[in-house]
């Protein structure tokens, strides 16, 4: 049977869902293909979304457009904004999840979508025309395990852990994406024949036990926010249920008990060769190699509103269940704790990035996008912004149009792409704040401003989200006006507790660490006719003016560096005057910009003065 499609999209996880629906929502036929289709949307480790980072990419993901917004908006059963004590470059939303039901709410969307089919298979290999090693290859269709043959113009691969994967518990070990779930087999072998660069990465996630077997008594309780914000900008409020986490502690009978049967674990004897996070380890390895920390945390986290099991965050294994079992027993609130699942490790294959140009473009195939884990990548939110950006890009590759580069100074998720094709990983790649020289421009209550825009002209965002943005901008520009109109009473700084800030705007006021938005709305009350969040979002731009001043001195500096284009057909061999190793370095990521060729590992600077020179000469 052969299925003509004009995209086909290659797993059902959170890139391939971002991926599908922005092809569809493009009108373009398309195609997702996926091992299960009960599993897609899975949480597989923590149930959650957002964080550190993490909360920034959802909220840029909706304002392009995506849809992981919408789904932890829908599912959530805890709220709360990280960091609140700290300034608001670091500061990012993070919501518990009913992972049950946002998988059904991910299956029920992409099952709504016209002109998305979706199709229960296994991708076992790329039909593509042309000679790689000549150039000039581009993708024509896919095979599948049963037979299968689907022509297509566009590929969006996001395979996660399922690629050649393998599940390991203690000396047991099976073919598996996910505990209970066989592994893609076939395709990682199929792309090695074709001269792709693979490697093997590994992950893990921990136990997850019965709530009423546990001791709350003997935890920590760790309530949410008492407001639920939305994720989404097209939302503005949430009312869900809420149910709290709780936090314990291992100790030292936890973790004498693992370093006696290291000898059991498939990491320390040798069964595992990918390379594990190192932000995120398992126990084990936190044993290993923090030897005089005395405990380690556990968030003791409820997996949903209909489910007994609660996810031990902190304790990734994949030491034998037994072992799982005692080490878990000793500690506090966990002692007669039932194990419903076992923590297990995945071993999995990746592709190496850097055989990628910013749009996720295969630089080999054309037509050929790779997105999400299989990139090297770790988290639901990093795999869901890659998603949607393949799935862009696919889409206008075949409307004939340029494709979409966020850049650094733009997105936390430019930041990410950059990284990986221009550095590429060996580890699994997680975003953090302090991976973004630009944060401060990036917060994610100013996605929507930076990004809307952007998903409005590709066709993902209504006129309604348009003019939505452009009421709130209006009236934020409108609250910084009466507040620069606005000079404080003596009998005002009296009442305040604000001696010596007499004749001051309220604007420059604050500017003043001890004043908030909320001690100046009830002395100006036109102020009280705006919406809360525009407030704070005003009040902060004004507070952070002259560091954000300087830091768009800094973008203007770097988006200067990412204005000297380099043609992807640049013939790295025609430069005379630079180092060989740069050479090669050039001419296996063949960066698209000066910008991106000036953070490539080993490249020399004087060595980008001459690119500089040389580009300068050819315009």
């Amino acid at each position: 049977m052969v299925r003509d499609y004009d995209a086909v999209v290659i797993g059902g996880g959170h890139a391939g869902i971002e991926a599908a629906l922005a092809l569809a929502r493009l009108s373009h036929r398309t195609l997702l293909i996926t091992q299960s289709l009960d599993a897609i949307g899975r949480l597989s480790c923590n149930p959650a979304v957002g964080g550190l980072s993490k909360g920034n990419i959802v909220r840029e993901v909706d304002a392009l457009g995506g849809e992981m917004g919408h789904l932890i908006d829908a599912t959530m059963i805890q709220f709360r904004i990280l960091n609140q004590r700290r300034g608001p470059a670091v500061q990012a939303p993070r919501a518990q999840a009913d992972k049950f039901a946002y998988n059904l709410l991910a299956k029920e969307t992409l099952e709504k979508q016209p002109g998305l089919d979706l199709y229960q298979d296994t991708v076992t290999d790329l039909v593509i025309e042309g000679d790689i090693a000549l150039g000039g290859a581009r993708i024509v269709g896919v095979r599948t395990d049963r037979g299968q043959e689907i022509s297509t113009r566009s590929v969006v691969l996001t395979t996660g852990t399922f690629m050649e994967g393998k599940v390991f518990i203690g000396s047991w070990e099976a073919s598996s994406g996910r505990l209970g779930e066989p592994a893609a087999i076939g395709l990682g072998s199929a792309l090695r024949a074709k001269g792709f660069h693979l490697g093997r990465m590994k992950t893990g996630t921990p136990a997850r036990v019965a709530a009423s077997s546990l001791d709350y008594d003997k935890m920590e309780e760790q309530k949410g926010d008492e407001l639920m914000l939305p994720f989404s900008f097209s939302h503005d409020t949430i009312d869900r249920p809420e149910r709290s986490c709780w936090i314990t502690y291992t100790n030292e009978k936890t973790h004498s008990l693992i370093s006696e049967n290291l000898g059991t674990s498939p990491l320390y004897g040798g069964k595992i060769v990918g390379k594990g996070p190192r932000y995120c380890p398992s126990i084990e390895d936190k044993v290993v190699r923090f030897p005089d920390r005395q405990r380690h945390q556990i968030f003791v986290e409820p997996e949903g509103l209909h489910t007994e099991e609660m996810y031990l965050n902190g304790i990734s294994s994949s030491l034998p269940e037994w072992v799982q079992e005692q080490f878990i027993h000793s500690v506090p609130g966990l002692e007669r704790a039932v194990i419903m699942r076992p923590g297990y490790a995945v071993e999995y294959d990746y592709i190496d990035p850097r055989q990628l140009f910013p749009s996720l473009q295969t630089k080999a195939v054309a037509g050929l996008f790779i997105a999400g884990q299989t990139n090297g990548t770790s988290g639901y939110e990093e795999a869901a912004c890659q998603g949607l950006l393949a799935g862009i890009n696919a889409s206008l590759l075949m409307r004939g149009e340029d494709l979409l580069v966020l850049s650094r100074a733009e997105a936390y998720a430019g930041v990410l792409i950059d990284d990986l094709v221009t550095l590429g990983t060996e580890e699994p790649y997680r975003m953090f704040t302090s991976r973004a020289e630009y944060r401060l421009n990036l917060r994610h209550d100013t996605a929507d401003r930076r990004l809307l825009p952007l998903g409005h002209r590709i066709g993902l965002q209504n006129d309604d989200a348009m003019e939505a943005l452009n009421k709130r901008l209006e009236g934020e520009a409108a609250i910084k006006e009466l507040l620069a109109s606005r000079r404080l009473r003596s009998s005002e700084a009296a009442g305040l507790d604000l001696s010596g800030q007499e004749g001051k705007k309220f604007l420059d006021l604050l500017k003043v660490p001890e004043v908030s938005i909320d001690m100046l709305v009830p002395l100006q009350p036109e102020l009280e006719a705006f919406p809360d969040k525009w407030l704070r979002r005003a009040a902060l731009d004004i507070r952070y003016e002259g560091y954000i001043r300087r830091q768009d001195e800094q973008v203007d500096r770097f988006q200067r560096m990412e204005g000297l284009k380099i043609p992807a057909d640049f013939n790295w061999n025609t430069i005379e005057g630079i180092s060989n190793e740069s050479r090669e370095k050039l001419k296996q990521i063949r960066p698209l910009s000066v910008g991106q060729a000036s953070r490539i590992s080993g490249v020399r600077s004087s060595d980008i003065a001459v690119l500089m020179v040389m580009l300068r000469r050819r315009r």
